[in-house]
């Protein structure tokens, strides 16, 4: 584990490097006049991120780290996630095409999601990719499945240990009335439990995921050590080793305060081995679902401002970053805040004495904020804005509203030499915008309209027609 002064020195180093990827992306006009905003990856910190992950865990117990690809759904960034070392976690069958595009295979993809349809079922049992369970009416539903007898997958139960929320509501997945998992704590619930494993012979691992953001550790540990008990159980039970592995879920939470990566990998895993240590005995194969905690410090989103305004004493720069890139951070600013730093046109950092400031975003309603009162060097028009610590969910959970542009995004090394920018996903142009809002069906609705495009019709019966 790195000391105080080594991390300062990190930190100090990481900031210098951002600033010079900044003023490269502006020199090559990939955010400025003709690219209002793009979200920006650090290549070098994904690898490093993980590699230290990789080093906390260490080499007593066989573990798969699967990358969360809902925090990063970029076909690009699943392939640099892979390249290092990690499988991925997928939610949906979009996601699992994701990774499959990525070229990962099945052995070290795991589906969780908690309403998979029997057709996704189906077709992750086909493939040999393992599946969470989230209920015992979807154990029925896999039991059932034709191919289960010649599959590849490893099959587990989610379960939720009632060990409490934290502080923010919606990220945390093990409190008392969860829409996750099996419950443990409700009355009869882990006889339950204890009966499916009796009636599923193939169903060999326990699942659990406490929360991501605003839970900390110490939360996380308890719903592990929870299913760890949970497991043992089911094995004196059944008098061998029903249960041979565990999927332990994500939920790091990341320091948005600074640049100090806190709780690191390292810090977590330290927690682990003291709060279970039978985790670490060998015995069971473990899973990990890190995702924000993997590429969140690890990406920044820029911006450009387009005007600046006085409005009741405080200024506001109105720019191209707002809700449909900072979705969350918009809406519930305490629980999802963001470091703003201010750059030159030419990226250079803008220094000077602060003054209490507001940065808006381009969507058309009055709470696109993304920052409120903040001291920040005076800003200008043609600047840009640089969110911090964006590199998880930022750049993949993008809102439609208003139409506005899906923003290019792009991986950077700066590690040796000049800036390199490659292309993780392109601006998404008007032409997109259209055929998704539904271009090529545009005639489709005056067509139901039996008196021809134009006519209102003769009145009375307002459905359009009679039904044949």
């Amino acid at each position: 584990m790195e000391s105080a002064p080594e991390q300062d020195r990190r930190r100090r180093i990481d900031a210098a490097r951002r600033d010079r990827v900044v003023r490269a992306a502006a020199a090559a006009g990939l955010v400025g006049p003709r690219h209002a905003a793009a979200g920006f990856l650090d290549v070098d910190g994904v690898r490093r991120t993980i590699a230290d992950l990789h080093a906390a865990f260490g080499p007593d117990v066989p573990v798969l780290h699967a990358f969360a690809v809902k925090a990063a759904a970029l076909v690009p960034v699943l392939r640099l996630v892979a390249d290092a070392g990690m499988g991925c976690e997928v939610a949906s069958p979009g996601e699992l095409a994701l990774a499959r595009a990525a070229g990962l295979p099945a052995d070290r993809i795991v589906l969780d999601s908690p309403a998979k349809t029997a057709a996704e079922l189906a077709e992750a049992v086909e493939l040999g990719v393992a599946v969470n369970a989230d209920n015992l009416q979807e154990l029925q539903r896999i039991a059932a499945l034709p191919a289960l007898g010649r599959s590849g997958s490893v099959f587990g139960l989610r379960v939720n240990p009632q060990v409490g929320a934290g502080t923010i509501g919606a990220m945390s997945t093990a409190s008392e009335h969860s829409k996750f998992g099996e419950p443990l704590r409700d009355p009869g619930a882990r006889a339950r439990v204890l009966d499916a494993f009796d009636r599923y012979p193939w169903l060999t691992r326990l699942h659990v995921h406490v929360g991501s953001q605003g839970c900390w550790p110490d939360l996380i540990a308890s719903g592990i050590r929870a299913t760890w008990e949970l497991a043992e159980e089911i094995n004196r039970r059944a008098g061998r080793r029903r249960v041979t592995s565990l999927d332990l879920g994500g939920g790091l939470p990341v320091n948005f305060a600074d640049d100090e990566v806190r709780p690191s990998h390292a810090e977590y895993a330290a927690l682990l081995r003291a709060a279970v240590p039978g985790l670490f005995s060998g015995e069971y194969t473990l899973v990990t679902e890190f995702g924000r905690s993997v590429v969140a410090k690890n990406g920044f989103t820029a911006a450009r401002v387009e005007y600046t305004k006085e409005v009741g004493g405080r200024r506001i720069a109105l720019t191209h970053a707002g809700a449909h890139l900072a979705t969350r951070t918009v809406f519930m600013p305490d629980a999802w805040p963001l470091r703003v730093g201010v750059h030159r046109p030419d990226g250079t950092r803008r220094e000077g004495p602060e003054e209490i400031q507001d940065v808006a975003g381009p969507c058309c309603f009055a709470g696109d904020v993304v920052a409120r009162g903040r001291a920040l060097p005076r800003i200008e028009p043609g600047d840009l804005v640089v969110l911090h610590d964006t590199g998880g969910y930022y750049t993949s959970a993008h809102w439609a509203y208003n139409s506005l542009a899906r923003p290019a995004v792009h991986g950077f090394t700066a590690a040796d030499g000049p800036v390199r920018f490659a292309t993780v996903r392109p601006e998404q142009t008007l032409a997109e915008i259209a055929a998704e809002a539904g271009a090529a069906h545009a005639d489709a609705l005056a067509a139901l309209n039996p008196t021809g495009p134009g006519n209102p019709g003769t009145g009375g019966d307002d459905t359009g027609g009679a039904a044949g």
